[in-house]
C-alpha cells in the first residue's frame, strides 16, 4: 500500500488477519498510543542486514523460532527479539 496513511495499512493488515512487517517506527506508537488492533502481531525490523533475500533471511529465521507474534508489537533485531503484548 505505497503511499497509505500508516493507519489504514495497520488497519488492513488487522482485517486481514496478517502479521504487518515495517521498518518503521512509527507503528509502534500506533499500536499503543492510538490503538489501532493488529490481532496478527506488528514486527519492527531493526536489523542490519541489505539487500532483500538478506532481510528475507532474518524474517523467516525469526518467524521460525519465535512462534506466537499474535497481538504483539515485536521488535527484531540482529542479536535478539524483543516482544510486548498490544493492549
Amino acid at each position: 500500500m505505497p503511499g497509505a496513511p500508516d493507519e489504514q495499512v495497520a488497519t488492513r493488515a488487522g482485517d486481514e488477519n496478517r502479521v504487518l512487517l515495517t521498518f518503521d517506527k512509527d507503528f509502534g506508537e500506533i499500536a499503543y498510543r492510538a490503538g489501532v488492533a493488529a490481532p496478527s502481531g506488528i514486527i519492527l525490523l531493526r536489523i542490519s542486514a541489505h539487500g532483500p533475500e538478506a532481510v528475507a533471511s532474518v524474517v523467516v529465521a525469526a518467524l521460525e523460532a519465535h512462534p506466537g507474534w499474535e497481538g504483539a508489537f515485536s521488535v527484531v533485531e540482529d542479536s535478539r527479539v524483543r516482544r510486548r503484548l498490544l493492549p
